[in-house]
């Protein structure tokens, strides 16, 4: 009993004919918030002072949820900070080693 181990002849597949992409095209009528999209593309780090100021919040609004603190944050007239809460669980579990290099560092 011989195995004839060798795969049957099969058909190349054809050749995929990939749709022409789109160009944007703006004008003077294009409203700004479609015409650039640099504001979601970049982000900005917060400082150790601006955290500080987030725990300070949080000190003085000790019921409120933490989605909550991050829409104060992100919805303030002059000098928003814009971080999302899961970022908010991970400084707060830092938040003893942040306030030490706050000592060390006046």
């Amino acid at each position: 009993m011989s195995l004839n181990l060798k795969r049957k002849p099969r058909d190349r597949p054809a050749a995929y004919n990939r749709p022409a992409k789109q160009q944007k095209i703006i004008t003077k009528d294009t409203p700004l918030s479609l015409n650039s999209s640099s504001s979601s593309s970049s982000r900005q780090n917060l400082t150790l002072s601006d955290w500080m100021t987030v725990y300070s919040f949080i000190d003085s609004h000790p019921h409120a949820t933490q989605a909550k603190i991050v829409n104060h944050f992100k919805s303030l007239k002059s000098g928003a900070l814009v971080f999302t809460q899961s970022t908010l669980s991970r400084k707060l579990r830092e938040r003893p080693k942040m306030e030490a290099h706050i000592d060390d560092k006046p």
